[in-house]
């Protein structure tokens, strides 16, 4: 085989094929059209980049067709190019949720953000925060006074991705029947709380973190961030600089499952690193927005 018969099967061979035919299965509720998450028993497989990449959210490894077919078994190279090249022609199941890709949204990230409505009491939004979410109305009103949230298509909301000195890099999209990340946005991290706090919770998502703030009823020493459900060299570079700030204090407060545990672990080696103190803080169910809404219940 030659570099021309490589690249050939690579583009007719998409993960998603591979992990099919092993007996993986769409997690619907938590992939979305850029980034389709497959489990197999406890273990997660992300498939990303139209198909021709992925990653493992619970270990470094990543790569493309080739390093995923050796990933699930295959002994070397050559077992991985044999069994990428059985699988020309087979095309993997289209999971339900997803959609004609959509047309590019013209301008860039800030004019889009900016285009949007910022929500008030009885918006769509509004309404999907406080009702469906049971966020209190103060929390919403904090951020959306500190332009953290704007209106999203349907009834969603989009909560903002910044880098460390304010700029608009992206955000989260959540919404009754929708979660996904701004199309060509990209993940920093999500920010509610005094920006130059010393104490620092770092959660998966930005209603987690308004949740929590809502739990701790916004301590003023706190900033609270969330990662997107990702955790990209941006967000990496983002908490490390946190973690240096004088007498820092990281939060590990991520999901209660697996991979919240990994997550967890990764703030903790950043603490340790930088020098900075750290607890793990774990919601006592799932994660901190059904904390929430089990703490403001109707007994």
């Amino acid at each position: 085989m030659d570099k021309r018969e490589i690249e050939e099967l690579r583009q007719k061979v998409g993960c998603a094929a591979l992990l099919e035919k092993d007996g993986w299965k769409v997690d619907v509720k938590e992939s979305t059209r850029r980034a389709i998450k497959y489990r197999r028993d406890s273990n997660i497989i992300i498939v990303i980049h139209e198909g021709r990449g992925w990653f493992d959210p619970l270990s470094p490894a990543k790569g493309d067709v080739f390093s995923l077919a050796e990933h699930l078994g295959a002994d070397g190279f050559v077992e991985a190019y044999d069994r990428v090249a059985d699988m020309v022609g087979f095309r993997a199941s289209a999971p339900a949720w997803q959609r004609p890709p959509r047309p590019r949204t013209p301008g860039s990230i800030t004019e889009r953000w900016q285009h949007r409505f910022k929500p008030r009491p009885g918006s769509p939004a509004w309404r999907y925060l406080t009702d469906e979410r049971g966020l209190p109305a103060d929390i919403v009103k904090q951020a959306v006074t500190c332009d953290q949230l704007r209106e999203g298509p349907k009834g969603s909301i989009w909560a903002a991705h910044s880098d460390s000195a304010g700029a608009i890099t992206g955000w989260e999209e959540r919404g009754p029947a929708w979660r996904g990340f701004a199309t060509e946005g990209a993940k920093e991290l999500f920010r509610f709380g005094p920006p130059e706090s010393e104490r620092i919770c770092i959660t998966e998502a930005a209603i987690d973190a308004m949740s929590l703030a809502a739990i701790e009823v916004r301590r003023s020493d706190t900033l609270y961030v969330s990662t997107g459900g990702g955790w990209s060299p941006a967000t990496d570079h983002a908490i490390r600089n946190l973690a240096t700030r004088a007498n820092a204090r990281l939060v590990g407060a991520t999901d209660n499952n697996r991979q919240g545990d990994v997550y967890a672990d990764r703030v903790c080696a950043i603490a340790t690193e930088a020098g900075a103190e750290y607890v793990r803080a774990r919601p006592r169910t799932v994660d901190w927005n059904e904390d929430l809404k089990a703490q403001t219940a109707t007994p």
